[in-house]
């Protein structure tokens, strides 16, 4: 009974529990199976003949919290046409040390997108053993959706600085992560089994950075590239911010210090302020180009929340041949950009 509940537990078919070590950070399980007739790989003859044992440590899932080592009692039978052989166990992959469950559990942890490193400590295999184990795994390519946008943000995957991602904005998903280049991340979707879908892809979103636009007009050729709204937007607030940092350098030190604390009313929406709006005022009244400046931004905002495209259309050309005019260079420079990216700027208003 007692040999039965522990079996039942192990869950191995056919095997003998014999004796199990308890220590700190490991369980010992000492098992071996019953004898029985043997297929010789070799000729098909059937054979009960015996040759030799040994002794083979098999990793396990863990139990108890402790790592797992199975040792099993294997016999190494031998035919009359001469071939030597070892049985064979459904719990263990020939020329293999690990079970197939515990493998299946290592495919299933891959799935959840866990580090390498944390896998192979988990289950105690090293971490070659789980990038081999990946690398027998197929996972799904995702299907191309018809709004695709793209970014990069600062990582230390694969020795690179930046990662690259491609996210469905409409799912607000990731469909891939991949270090640089930054072709990477979209070869699987361009292969030849999606040469087709490629051109269902609708609209292209990114920021400016030319190399993603040329890789949309590649790869995308149907798609409306556009820039995401944050992106040019902060082209905006950089300038402000740049206009007020010149204009600090001419300042007393008590006032400098008082314009840099201070710095988010003028960074804010002036409607949304309250009593704060006398304060920003004050604030303004120091220089005229930081007044045009704020003027300039507070302008550009309301064509962003315009919803009509024929408005912000119209609107964002003259906001910058006036920013183009202001004598403010951060704003002159931020005009020049806008007017460089002007058609995926007015796409972004579009739709």
């Amino acid at each position: 009974m007692h040999n039965h509940c522990i079996n039942k537990l192990l869950n191995l078919k056919g095997v003998i529990v014999k004796k199990i070590i308890h220590a700190d950070s490991f369980v010992k399980i000492m098992l071996e199976t019953n004898p029985k007739e043997q297929i010789c790989p070799a000729c098909g003859k059937s054979t009960k003949k015996i040759h030799d044992y040994r002794m083979q440590t098999i990793k396990d899932l863990p139990f108890q919290l402790k790592h797992c080592y199975l040792i099993l009692h294997k016999r190494r039978y031998v035919c009359s046409c001469g071939k030597r052989f070892y049985e064979d166990y459904e719990f263990l992959p020939r020329y293999f040390h690990r079970t197939t469950r515990l493998t299946a559990f290592i495919a299933s942890a891959l799935h959840e997108n866990r580090p390498l490193s944390s896998i192979a400590q988990m289950y105690n295999v090293s971490t070659a053993t789980v990038n081999r184990i990946l690398d027998t795994i197929f996972f799904d390519v995702p299907k191309i959706p018809s709004v695709l946008a793209i970014d990069e943000f600062k990582g230390n995957a694969g020795g690179q600085k930046y990662q690259c991602i491609l996210v469905v904005p409409v799912r607000h998903s990731v469909l891939d992560i991949s270090c640089h280049p930054v072709l990477r991340p979209v070869y699987p979707l361009i292969s030849a089994h999606f040469l087709k879908e490629r051109y269902q892809v609708k609209f292209f979103v990114c920021d400016m950075w030319r190399p993603y636009t040329e890789l949309a007009a590649a790869f995308f050729p149907n798609a409306s590239i556009m820039i995401d709204k944050y992106h040019f937007i902060r082209q905006v607030t950089l300038a402000i911010e740049k206009v007020r940092k010149r204009l600090q350098k001419t300042m007393p030190l008590s006032l400098r210090k008082y314009y840099k604390r201070s710095r988010s009313l003028i960074l804010a929406r002036y409607e949304a302020l309250k009593e704060e709006k006398k304060a920003c005022d004050l604030m303004l009244l120091y220089n005229d180009y930081l007044r045009l400046a704020h003027s300039l931004k507070e302008w550009f905002y309301r064509i962003c929340q315009n919803s009509r495209y024929s408005e912000p259309r119209r609107d964002f050309g003259e906001w910058i041949r006036n920013a183009k005019q202001s004598q403010i260079p951060e704003f002159e420079t931020c005009a020049a950009t806008y007017r460089n990216w002007s058609m995926e700027i007015l796409n972004a208003f579009k739709y």
